[in-house]
């Protein structure tokens, strides 16, 4: 996964995050947190939302990449069914 530059994630359409911004920062509500714009990231989005996020913002990470890679395996998500 190549790395991302502050002004290629300020690029970034707010779709492309799990999580909206908080309102900071010098334009406002900053792109968001956990970017999902490669199938990489997004598999990183759900472990850094795993080890750091709260169960409501974890949930929220989960439903952003299903639905944007339906293909991707996440972990416990049938059993929870």
């Amino acid at each position: 996964m190549a790395r991302i530059t502050a002004e290629r994630r300020r690029e970034l359409p707010k779709r492309d995050f799990a999580l909206p911004g908080k309102g900071t920062g010098k334009k406002g509500a900053g792109p968001g947190s956990y970017p999902i714009d490669t199938p990489g990231r997004a598999r990183a989005a759900l472990s850094r939302g795993a080890a750091n996020a709260s169960p409501a913002e974890d949930a929220k990470i989960k439903r952003a990449v299903a639905r944007k890679y339906p293909s991707i395996k996440q972990k416990g998500k049938e059993a929870r069914r």
